[in-house]
């Protein structure tokens, strides 16, 4: 289910921003030959499409090697395989060890859905770089994402007003301005995305792998998927369970759950994450410049929101700081424990009146530039998602679920309750409720979760295990913020992930880092 609290993705692009151009767009080209049998040509990387974010082409290894980007042709509709192709835009980074020991090619998925994996992998490679000894790291923008055939859907000034709106409706009239927007966004990514909607789910991104695969020349699929990585993992796994390698799932999506049952897990999530906030700031020896104690913290933020559905304040102008962009904004400074400064920042600003942090925030989750331009994550996100997700919503089943979201979180059970409308027009319809990632007979997958992960909460970890079936999942807990462990540079972590990943080698299972 889509949600304004996109998953992994998004709260990479904000650290980027914080510290078809669509050549391999929809073709009309017929397939020729066995696309196994493709070459691909690498050559120096492009700087981003827009669709991909913008900006400058990716920096030269630490080696002063350059990024290589390469585009592979599969097909439009995997039930028509000898149809016509589209184009999926690859990224690598050449193994840099011994050439004897080089393993292959480590496929990262970074989330969202609809986060481009040419732009996330090169701004934060060396956080990969252990395992840049074995592999070729590669990744990709997922068919519908960036370069691969992008979803459109409403333009960049659409998108502003869009993004403006009141998403936490309080009467009849702002309830139907809501259901409004959103069928019109809805039906501008029908009108504008006609050929390739119907084949973004996450199956088709699965199959794209497995040839993806083939065509890097590996025997095995050798995986670190991030937040809905996971769920694309699982989703491969179920499919190819024989071609499962060394794989890694961290920052874990719940496999078993609704899109209702996930909105209501991300809302408790995120208040976690707020609680853990509001009292790291005020356990400080400093004051906490937001409030003398965490329950006084949360309050003025409430408080803020509150006074900001009434009455906005100016943000980055000529826009406003509006309630939808702060919650968003709050939102994307709990990723991750680095960003709390950010947070704590932005609202002092916004108490005195000036709401730029937490606009820059809400614009680095939306995938909006400086210079007003949007990269196509939004309608990926909800593309992707309103194809997997067979449930469809309406006002009566938010109004009558509200108590349970408010129940478990002031600050964001609003939001993420009417997030449930995204789908509810969609022209494709959705796949199933959940997805299956049930894979008897595949290789160890190991199944990294967070205790004060946000947007896909620990007990999602767990569940993935039992759904990937007996002898697939090993189940490891890092006792620690923010959304992810590997990122997190905990020693224990890494060396658990890279002794698997490196050596082949499963720790044990119910392994706990703290």
């Amino acid at each position: 289910m889509p949600k304004p609290f996109r998953p992994r993705a998004l709260a990479l692009t904000a650290t980027a921003v914080l510290l078809c151009s669509l050549a391999a767009g929809c073709g009309d080209d017929t397939r020729d030959g066995d696309l196994t049998a493709q070459k691909l040509e690498w050559t120096d990387c492009p700087a981003p499409s827009q669709a991909e974010g913008g900006g400058s082409a990716p920096s030269p290894l630490p080696d002063g090697d350059p990024w290589q980007c390469a585009t592979m042709k599969a097909p439009r509709d995997w039930d028509e395989p000898d149809g016509d192709t589209i184009g999926i835009a690859l990224i690598r980074a050449g193994a840099d060890g011994d050439k004897s020991r080089r393993i292959g090619s480590l496929i990262f998925n970074f989330g969202g859905p609809g986060g481009s994996g040419v732009t996330t992998l090169p701004a934060f490679g060396e956080d990969y770089a252990a395992l840049r000894t074995r592999y070729d790291l590669v990744s990709f923008d997922p068919r519908g994402v960036g370069r691969s055939a992008p979803v459109r859907c409403e333009n960049d000034q659409q998108l502003d007003a869009y993004f403006q709106q009141d998403m936490t409706p309080d009467d009849s009239a702002e309830r139907t301005a809501l259901v409004d927007s959103t069928k019109k966004f809805n039906g501008a990514c029908e009108k504008n995305s006609e050929e390739i909607l119907p084949h973004v789910r996450t199956t088709d991104a699965a199959r794209d792998m497995d040839l993806m695969r083939q065509v890097l020349g590996d025997d095995k699929l050798h995986y670190f998927g991030i937040s809905y990585g996971t769920e694309l993992g699982g989703v491969y796994a179920h499919l190819f369970p024989k071609n499962v390698g060394r794989a890694v799932f961290d920052a874990v999506v719940d496999p078993t759950q609704t899109p209702e049952q996930s909105s209501l897990g991300q809302a408790g999530g995120f208040q976690r994450a707020l609680d853990n906030f509001a009292e790291d700031c005020t356990s400080k020896v400093e004051d906490c410049p937001v409030g003398d104690t965490a329950q006084e913290v949360k309050d003025r933020i409430a408080e803020l929101l509150d006074e900001l559905d009434h009455k906005p304040i100016p943000g980055i102008f000529p826009r406003e700081l509006t309630q939808t962009a702060a919650t968003n904004g709050i939102a994307q400074s709990l990723y991750s424990q680095d960003f709390w400064q950010y947070l704590t920042e932005g609202l002092e600003e916004a108490y005195a009146g000036n709401g730029r942090i937490l606009m820059l925030l809400s614009d680095a989750m939306n995938g909006r530039s400086e210079n007003g331009e949007y990269s196509n994550i939004t309608a990926a996100n909800i593309s992707i998602n309103c194809s997997d997700d067979k449930p469809r919503y309406s006002v009566a089943d938010v109004q009558r679920e509200l108590p349970r979201f408010r129940a478990a979180s002031g600050v964001f059970g609003d939001f993420l309750a009417w997030s449930m409308l995204s789908c509810t027009d969609w022209a494709v319809p959705g796949a199933a409720d959940h997805p299956d990632v049930s894979a008897p007979g595949a290789a160890p997958i190991l199944v990294v979760g967070n205790t004060g992960d946000p947007a896909t909460p620990y007990e999602g970890a767990r569940k993935m295990v039992a759904a990937l079936g007996e002898g697939v999942g090993v189940e490891l807990t890092y006792r620690g913020q923010g959304h992810g462990a590997y990122d997190s540079k905990n020693k224990c972590v890494q060396a658990a992930v890279n002794g698997y990943l490196l050596d082949g080698k499963v720790p044990a299972a119910g392994t706990v880092c703290s």
